[in-house]
Formats: C-alpha cells, structure tokens, sequence
C-alpha cells in the first residue's frame, strides 16, 4: 500500500508537468489549439497559414495593392459601354476583377485556417473579417449567376464595398473607424434635436404657407373668346418657363405680388398692344393676353415639379433641408414672401441662424458634456 501510494504521488505530479508542457509547446497560446478537429498550430498547412497571417509581409502588403489595384478597376469600369462586354478594355477589366476576387477568397482560407471560423478569437469573431466574409459570399453569388446568365445588378453593387477591407489591414485607420463608430451613440440627442427643430419649423410652415405656392394668375371666370381663338396657356408663365413661376398673392393675404403686377407680354423682342377683340385682325402685331390674367388663384403645381412647397410636413422637411444648406433658400424665401407676406424673411433669417449656428454650438456642448 506504501508503495502504490508512492507511486500514485510520484505519477500524479508528472502528469500535471506533461500537461503543462504541452501548454508551453504551443507557439500561439492567443490562438485555438485545434481547428477544423485536427489541424493543430504545428501541423502543416495550418503552421504556414498562421505565419502568413501574423507576419506583417508579405499578405498584408500585397493585400493593400490588391485593393488599390481593385479601386482602379472600379473607376475604370464603364458600366453603360460594357453591358456585353465585347471590347478588349473590358474583358481586361473582367480577368483584373476574377484575379481580385480569388485573391480575396484565398486570404480568407488561410485565415480561416490559421484563426479557425467560430468563436471569440476566431476569424468571424472579427468585425472587419465579418465584412470580408460578405464581400467573398456575395461575389461568389455574383460569378454563379454569370454562369446561369442571370444579370441581377443589386449582387454587382457589393462590389464597392470592397475598398473597405483596407480598414481592417491599417491599423491607424482601423482606429479611427472605431472611434467614430464608438461616437455614434452619443449622436444620438444631437439627431433628437435637429429633429425638434425640423418639427417645429416644419408646423410653422404648413400652418402659414400651405397651398400658397401653388397661387398663379388665371383669366377672370367669365372671360370669353371668339371662335378659334385660344389662351397662350391657362395661367401666366413667365417666358412660358414654369420652373420660376410668377406667384401672386391671394385677396385675403399680404404678398408682395399681385395679378395687377404681371407684365406686359413681349413677342420678338416688342411689346404687345393689342386687345382680344383685335387677334382676328392683327397684321403683324401681338396681342397682350398678359392683361387678362387678373384672377389670382390656387392652382394644382408647385415650383420645380411640384418639390418646393409647404403642403404637408413632409414636403416642408424637404424645404427646410434645402435652407439649413443654404442652396437655393433665398428664392424659396421669395416665393414665400411673395404669396404671403413680406415679413417671411423673418422665419427663414431666424431658421438659418438656429440650424448654421446655434445647432453647432450646441451639439458641441452635448458632446463635452457626454
């Protein structure tokens, strides 16, 4: 009994070294031991994988010049000359890209290999390899619909999102990607308040512009003319351009613009003078039918193509995004004032002021505080 206690105590101890050897023996210890159930960090191909994906030449680096190189052939890529692809710049372009995407596809093998698929320091554990892996899956989607000619374009937009895997191979700008995606959350109350602010300008709007920038000049409802004889158009149209109507302001409202104000029509470059009553017997002079749009009244269009008005909330979002940018806001604000009142001004100085700078300022301040 002593002496299979002595060797239970001497046999014990040894096992405990062995299994701490074997821990020692393993060159990556950050590593899975086993992968794919029998590839072990010193069998080979997965030892040869490994040093290809922890070293950084030459995978890294070649992987960087695959991707500019696949940023070129995107840019090259004509897409309305190389629907059949019969030209030889094309086909040039089509064995670049099949080069590309089988580079992608054997890098993702060896790390697949080398770091094993599932699991927290496996490579779809990663973000950025996660992204690799749907760049590898959608192109392989893409080449067997080729094969099937089946063309479904939506499969060939997820080509661009190749670039992107440049994040995942420098580590600066792996950094910064994170840290910009780590303040996204904190983005939140700013987007909240922008949204107030666009709520609150968009009710203001629709309670006192909706459905005046459709108002336009019209003919009196008991004009008449004689047989054969017809309206230049139904309502006034500057230079016969919709796109800059002539908005006049309604009895009830205080615009700047009235029917009484549309001028008088001109036809090669002289002025009209005659009545309705002269058309039939005009010899070479126009008649002014400017002076018989004296109704003003609310149409059925907006200004360009109906995009610019304050019928609704969202239709009025629309607007104020176009003013917080400061493209196009002052002739927006001139249609208003137009059709309403020249104190308008008033609304849009003081939303430019809160969007262009109050916001800034406070979104600052949120983000200081946070």
């Amino acid at each position: 009994c002593d002496l299979c206690r002595f060797n239970s105590a001497e046999v014990g101890p040894c096992d405990d070294v062995g299994s701490d050897l074997s821990t020692l023996v393993m060159p990556f210890p950050e590593l899975a031991p086993v992968v794919f159930f029998c590839l072990k960090q010193t069998t080979f191909p997965r030892n040869w994988c490994i040093r290809m994906v922890l070293s950084p030449y030459p995978l890294i680096r070649i992987s960087i010049m695959v991707i500019l190189l696949n940023c070129v052939t995107l840019g090259m890529y004509q897409p309305c000359e190389n629907i059949d692809c019969t030209s030889e710049r094309c086909q040039i372009l089509q064995a670049f890209d099949a080069f590309i995407y089988i580079f992608f596809a054997l890098e993702m093998v060896v790390k697949m290999v080398a770091l094993g698929i599932f699991g927290r320091r496996c490579y779809l554990g990663d973000t950025w390899n996660r992204l690799d892996f749907f760049i590898v899956m959608a192109g392989m989607v893409e080449y067997s619909l080729d094969l099937q000619n089946i063309n479904f374009s939506a499969i060939r937009t997820v080509r661009v999102l190749r670039p992107l895997k440049a994040i995942n191979r420098v580590p600066s700008m792996r950094i910064l990607v994170n840290l910009l995606l780590d303040t996204l959350p904190m983005l939140g109350n700013v987007l909240l308040l922008c949204f107030f602010v666009f709520f609150i300008f968009g009710i203001i709007g629709v309670q006192l512009w909706a459905g005046l920038l459709r108002n336009r000049c019209y003919p009196e409802e008991n004009f008449t003319l004689t047989s054969g004889i017809t309206l230049p158009a139904p309502y006034y149209q500057p230079e016969e351009d919709d796109e800059r109507p002539f908005i006049c302001s309604l009895a009830q409202d205080n615009g700047i613009m009235s029917c009484s104000d549309v001028p008088t029509r001109r036809e090669g470059g002289r002025e009209c003078c005659l009545d309705k009553e002269d058309a039939a017997s005009a010899m070479g002079l126009c008649v002014n039918w400017n002076q018989y749009y004296t109704r003003c009244h609310t149409g059925h269009t907006n200004p360009h193509k109906g995009a610019i008005n304050f019928d609704n909330i969202g239709y009025a979002w629309i607007v104020i995004f176009q003013v917080i940018t400061l493209e196009g806001w002052v002739e927006i604000m001139y249609y208003v004032m137009d059709a309403h009142s020249f104190y308008n001004f008033i609304y849009f100085i003081f939303l430019i002021i809160v969007s262009f700078y109050t916001l800034p300022c406070m979104c600052s301040e949120i983000k200081h505080v946070s």
